[in-house]
């Protein structure tokens, strides 16, 4: 029988956390450069700018800020669970601590899912930049279409796959070297960008460009609430990916009380609300709104804005741009499975997956089967949606953003009900444990809802509907209905979880010693 005690060792020891991984691997510049790097802002903003433009048209700037807000919220409501219980399983563990093994399972599936199959697209997306690169570099055109041919396009694609895992597997030190390279990179040419922009607009060179104005900032001159409603739910998921830290909280240098994990995640919360809004009204201001050459509205521009952009921007240097957008993708990729990983990697050893997620591998200290089978998934699920169809690709992950509104904020509700007899003992008590994240998770179940009704319109996203019901709400049902059949799978085959013998509903985690 193990124990299921979870402590972490002493400050700064070294050592193994009690589910194997590696303690005191990583600091704070580290963890803020994992967070911006699964957050991938050259990825994010490519795919993100030009469908909130679509929807909030020049109040994209202001969009973008308020989208900040409950992420903020929820971050705070992160950093206090961690402050109080640092698991690797983040929102399967404080779900399942507040609410139940239950909820807590479903949340933990909510996360899992969304992680994994976004794995799938950052790998699309870095490999379209990777030959958008080379054909620029040697001037052919041929070249940068060769995504277009559907067999490259998935051999590519799962090439990229295979080389992340293997750094993955490789533990957190090969992670973290990684990363520095590729963040540092991309976030100096998206400066150089915004600069760029900002400048071409400012001399009139470009005949499309406007003005920069106050009144972009202002979320309020949103024509409606659904248009609102549906700019916020893109601008979320640009914002969605700096929990991985979170996830990491048993690695940190420190005691569990530095809550550096906690910390790093508002930090790069901050970063990433600054670069979005400088970015988006660079681009505004350079390409306006309308639906002209190059401008925002333009199907063909909306779809991947720096692809069309980074020539009329950066001129000669475009190529930087392709390669920083490669590097963000390829950055997020790799680490992006951290998230899932080490969350299977904590339902295993919660005995609410099978005992072969909680296995750590030996040498690199790394969740290496959960890691390996977050790939696998991924890459089955690319390849038969790349062969079906681009439209389900795309609608599966607009799906997706419904599931990272619904665990984000399932988990800053538990951070609420965990705290809920602490919530008058002091103001900070009460804001930072009950109103700050109870408020964030409101306005997240309320972008879930609207965006969940409004996806049962046959025209939302690609347009695609089945028997009248649009492709994204179809998507989304099939992907809870899953959840369900898998969970009530595992209460069969490990039922101790489920009936709350491993992790109990609201004992804290550091004096947890059940032997089971």
């Amino acid at each position: 029988m193990r124990n299921v005690d979870n402590a972490l060792p002493a400050p700064d020891g070294g050592g193994l956390s009690a589910k194997g991984l590696p303690a005191g691997s990583i600091g704070i510049l580290g963890l803020v450069v994992i967070g911006i790097s699964v957050c991938a802002p050259a990825y994010t903003l490519t795919a993100s700018l030009g469908p909130a433009a679509t929807q909030v048209g020049k109040q994209m700037p202001a969009v973008f800020f308020v989208s900040f807000i409950p992420m903020l919220l929820v971050a705070i409501g992160y950093r206090e669970l961690n402050r109080e219980m640092p698991d690797a399983g983040t929102s399967f563990t404080w779900a399942t601590r507040a609410f139940g093994p239950w909820i807590g399972w479903i949340a933990g599936w909510g996360l899992v899912v969304s992680t994994v199959l976004v794995l799938s697209n950052t790998a699309a997306v870095a490999m379209d930049f990777m030959y958008l690169a080379l054909g620029q570099a040697l001037g052919r055109p041929d070249i940068a279409a060769l995504p277009d041919n559907t067999a490259v396009n998935i051999a590519s694609c799962l090439g990229f796959m295979a080389v992340a895992t293997w750094i993955s597997c490789r533990g957190l030190q090969s992670t973290k070297r990684v990363q520095y390279v590729l963040v540092s990179f991309q976030v100096l040419v998206l400066a150089w960008f915004a600069w760029a922009a900002f400048s071409a607009a400012a001399d009139g060179g470009h005949p499309y460009s406007i003005p920069l104005e106050w009144s972009w900032f202002n979320p309020f001159a949103v024509e409606s609430f659904s248009q609102f409603a549906a700019g916020v739910a893109v601008s979320i998921f640009a914002y969605w990916g700096w929990d991985t830290v979170v996830t990491i909280s048993e690695e940190t240098t420190g005691d569990k009380r530095a809550n550096l994990s906690g910390k790093a995640a508002t930090l790069v919360m901050v970063l990433l609300v600054g670069s979005y809004v400088l970015i988006s009204a660079a681009v505004v201001s350079f390409a306006g709104v309308g639906a002209d050459a190059t401008g925002l509205a333009n199907p063909a521009i909306a779809a991947n804005v720096f692809t069309a952009l980074a020539g009329p921007v950066m001129g000669p240097a475009a190529i930087l741009l392709s390669l920083a957008v490669m590097s963000s993708s390829a950055a997020s990729l790799q680490s992006t499975f951290m998230s899932p990983a080490r969350t299977m990697l904590a339902m295993g050893h919660y005995r609410a997956l099978p005992p072969k997620y909680a296995v750590v591998e030996s040498r690199f200290k790394a969740p290496a089967y959960a890691t390996v089978v977050s790939a696998l998934v991924a890459s089955v699920f690319y390849a038969v949606m790349r062969v079906l169809s681009e439209n389900v690709l795309s609608d599966t992950i607009t799906a997706l953003g419904m599931m990272v509104c619904f665990y984000y904020g399932l988990t800053a509700f538990a951070c609420v009900w965990y705290f809920r007899k602490q919530a008058l003992s002091s103001v900070r008590h009460f804001l930072l444990r009950g109103l700050c994240p109870g408020l964030g998770g409101a306005l997240l179940f309320v972008a879930l809802i609207r965006t969940t009704l409004d996806s049962m319109d046959p025209a939302f996203g690609s347009g695609s509907h089945i028997g009248g019901l649009g492709l994204v709400f179809i998507l989304g049902v099939t992907v809870a209905v899953v959840g369900l059949l898998l969970m009530l799978y595992m209460y069969r085959q490990h039922p101790a979880f489920f009936r709350g013998e491993v992790l109990k509903k609201g004992t804290p985690v550091f004096s947890f010693d059940e032997k089971i």
